[in-house]
């Protein structure tokens, strides 16, 4: 399977590679590059698998990437496996500085004054976990249910978020798919000529070889009929 290991990785082993990959970010790129190149589909149907996953891959949908991605791109009729491997487009390093550009530009958008800080984002995050963990617990308890925090961060926080990663995700994602297609259709010609050259490798020394058993078989039956000619001795 594509994205099944021969040896598991451990759950420190496997944040480490997202944070960074133990062969580098760069092997780590054109890897995903390579798979995306050799997909078996026409090029223009992986460039929208890779639309909808690159996108997918911008909004904070956590835990929900993959799904996301996948009816993504069913619904666009892009190639499911780019659009899985599009996902990759982030990282723990880079998403942090995307978030916060995402989130300052939904502020401006929903004309949300609260300073974006680390402070307040810290603090929005800590109220709705503390909310949201009170709220477990008073499922089986007498307690009541506390939403203020997980409302606060909702408006302020998520929603902003989104509508914030929109316009650079798609963007980014636009030019991600111009990029595919001219990409995928060089390496499927090139692949396609190549294969191409070795059938007619193949094809020229069959003929060679039926040419020389051919020629072994006429010396033969040549020196056959020498042998078998009246006075030889």
């Amino acid at each position: 399977m594509v994205f099944k290991r021969r040896d598991p990785l451990g759950w420190g082993a496997w944040m480490r590679e997202q944070i960074y990959p133990r062969s580098g970010i760069r092997r780590a790129v054109l890897y995903v590059i390579y798979r995306m190149r050799r997909l078996p589909d026409q090029p223009h149907r992986v460039a929208r698998g890779v639309f909808a996953g690159s996108l997918v891959g911008f909004l904070p949908l956590p835990g929900m990437q993959f799904l996301a991605a996948w009816g993504a791109a069913r619904l666009i009729r892009g190639n499911v496996l780019a659009a899985l491997l599009a996902t990759f487009n982030t990282n723990p390093l880079t998403t942090p500085f995307f978030a916060v550009l995402a989130m300052s530009l939904g502020h401006w958008i929903m004309g949300i004054e609260a300073p974006l800080s680390a402070e307040y984002i810290g603090r929005a995050f800590g109220h709705a976990g503390r909310d949201l963990w009170f709220n477990v617990k008073a499922m089986f308890g007498p307690a009541h249910t506390q939403w203020e925090g997980l409302i606060q961060f909702w408006h302020e926080i998520y929603v902003p978020y989104f509508i914030g990663a929109l316009g650079p995700g798609i963007l980014l994602s636009l030019i991600g798919y111009y990029i595919t297609i001219p990409l995928v259709a060089a390496y499927q010609k090139a692949r396609a000529a190549k294969s191409h050259e070795r059938s007619e490798r193949r094809h020229r020394l069959r003929e060679a070889l039926a040419e020389a058993a051919a020629r072994l078989k006429h010396r033969d039956h040549v020196e056959t009929s020498d042998d078998d000619a009246p006075g030889s001795p």
